[in-house]
């Protein structure tokens, strides 16, 4: 019998500074619940928008694997690693921070805003070399199918990161049905519904809330609405 817990869009600690309006899923910043400090491996999962010509500026990290998802607009990346990029709508990046990197992240325009997914898992081995991976994808890669984009495995599809993890992304016509079988033992699933309505596990998911699923080999996805977009973080518990 899988255990489940719902989070739903309105219970996540929310702030908004004017030039950054955040919503935190789990315990980040001035937002603490102690029921609320991670799901297994998952520690953080920001969804941000930062206004044009604002960003975050430079500031250190360490020990943290960190993956960076654009939902629109462009983020501009600097780190001490030397690697100055942009990533958009359909890039994926990752930094294993390891033993100590710092880096800034800005809005590319200084006109529209930027909205993205910052991700952070705790990673399964400490005081790595850090390192820097980006990828683009294809939209049609996760229209009606679930597609690959972190893993542990860097001969994997997508970005790879220091944890027995696996990131999925899927977009899907109204009423199509899936399902997803976990690849780790000792792993759970975080759902995060990024766009639209869905079921999972018999449970209703609208935009922006998410469901924690342990104790099971597989789940069922159907989407309830046209373009329904979907976020489904495999980490170990």
């Amino acid at each position: 019998m899988s255990n489940t817990d719902l989070y739903k869009e309105n219970t996540r600690g929310k702030a908004n500074h004017g030039w950054l309006n955040t919503a935190h899923s789990f315990s980040f910043g001035n937002y603490y619940d102690p029921k609320r400090m991670n799901f297994g491996a998952l520690r953080v999962l920001n969804d941000d928008i930062v206004a044009g010509g604002m960003g975050f500026g430079r500031h250190p990290h360490n020990n943290m694997e960190i993956i960076t998802i654009p939902l629109t607009g462009e983020l501009e990346h600097n780190d001490s690693m030397g690697n100055g990029e942009v990533i958009r709508t359909d890039d994926v990046q990752v930094m294993s921070a390891g033993t100590g990197i710092t880096h800034s992240e800005k809005n590319a325009s200084v006109k529209n805003e930027v909205r993205f997914l910052q991700i952070w898992v705790i990673p399964n081995k400490k005081n790595v070399t850090p390192r820097y991976q980006q990828i683009s994808l294809s939209q049609d890669d996760k229209h009606n199918k679930l597609q690959q984009i972190v893993s542990p495995n860097p001969d994997d599809a997508g970005v790879w990161i220091y944890q027995d993890a696996w990131f999925h992304l899927g977009k899907f016509d109204k009423n199509f049905k899936t399902d997803y079988a976990l690849k780790g033992k000792i792993s759970g699933v975080y759902a995060f519904v990024i766009d639209g309505a869905f079921i999972i596990d018999r449970q209703k998911l609208n935009k922006r809330d998410a469901i924690g699923i342990t104790d099971t080999g597989k789940i069922n996805i159907e989407a309830e609405t046209e373009g329904a977009e979907i976020l489904l973080i495999e980490v170990p518990m």
